[in-house]
């Protein structure tokens, strides 16, 4: 993975609590992640919504209902 020069300013918004995840930070790389699971990051969800690790668009879409 690519170093990120605006890692530590992304990580003041980063609401992951996955603690090994390589990608904290590093939204391109977190993003593409995500995308290639049909999945959505975590920045989308609540504190609370995020540490069920359901990150689905399918989650997603009816928490906002």
């Amino acid at each position: 993975m690519k170093s990120c020069p605006n890692q530590k300013q992304n990580l003041v918004n980063c609401n992951c609590s996955y603690n090994p995840c390589s990608r904290k930070g590093v939204c391109c790389e977190c993003i593409l992640y995500h995308r290639n699971r049909q999945e959505l990051p975590a920045c989308y969800f609540s504190a609370s919504a995020e540490k069920a690790y359901d990150r689905s668009v399918d989650n997603f879409v009816r928490l906002k209902r």
